[in-house]
């Protein structure tokens, strides 16, 4: 039985990694929303690990919600993606910044 602590260990591991592509990668678009999947993945981790810990199922109920929620925002920021692509020729956040004015 792997003990709670690694569970923990490597959701921290996998939000800090997601954490620090959204602060260092400040140009590419798809890349923000992969740092973004990673933070919910890392609180999926924590969720499972926290619902086999305590024996019970509250927390993998969460987990099959955190997944709905994360595939609309997936899909929905790709299709915003592609369609700035065609209208832009670019998903860098420097030339997507030009929108707002």
């Amino acid at each position: 039985m792997i003990p709670l602590n690694y569970y923990l260990i490597l959701g921290a591991i996998i939000f800090s990694l997601g954490l620090l592509g959204l602060v260092i990668n400040r140009k590419n678009v798809l890349i923000l929303l992969m740092c973004v999947e990673l933070l919910l993945l890392a609180v999926n981790i924590n969720f499972v690990a926290f619902s086999h810990y305590f024996q019970d199922l509250a927390g993998q109920i969460f987990v099959f919600f955190i997944l709905a929620v994360a595939a609309v925002e997936a899909a929905i920021g790709l299709a915003i993606l592609i369609v700035l692509f065609r209208s832009r020729h670019s998903i860098e956040i420097d030339v997507l910044n030009r929108l707002k004015g």
